[in-house]
């Protein structure tokens, strides 16, 4: 499976690549990376084709566990575009970026 450095993402994010966010709902509202789409983990099998793009898609959760899973099943659906985020949400504010709280519209 493709992974990307957390150092790296921010690059992606300003040259307009899509970024997923797996983790549950009140993770995701709490703080997450700006611009992040939320789908929950349990829903991604639901979701396949909010992944599927031209461009690579990345794939978040906390620290990389949760997203490489999506990833996995994702991979197996046939959806090879995906790109696991190691270092996660928690690895991103680590890095001292910002953050985007709260509930979305």
């Amino acid at each position: 499976m493709k992974e990307i450095e957390i150092s790296q993402l921010a690059e992606k994010i300003a040259a307009g690549y899509k970024v997923v966010d797996v983790r549950e709902l009140s993770e995701y509202n709490d703080a997450r990376i700006p611009g992040a789409v939320h789908v929950p983990l349990q829903t991604v099998p639901d979701n396949v084709e909010v992944f599927r793009s031209e461009q690579e898609v990345f794939v978040v959760c906390q620290v990389g566990g949760r997203s490489g899973k999506a990833c996995q099943y994702l991979m197996d659906q046939g959806v090879n575009n995906v790109v696991n985020v190691a270092g996660g949400t928690a690895g991103w504010i680590l890095l001292g970026n910002g953050v985007d709280s709260g509930t979305t519209a």
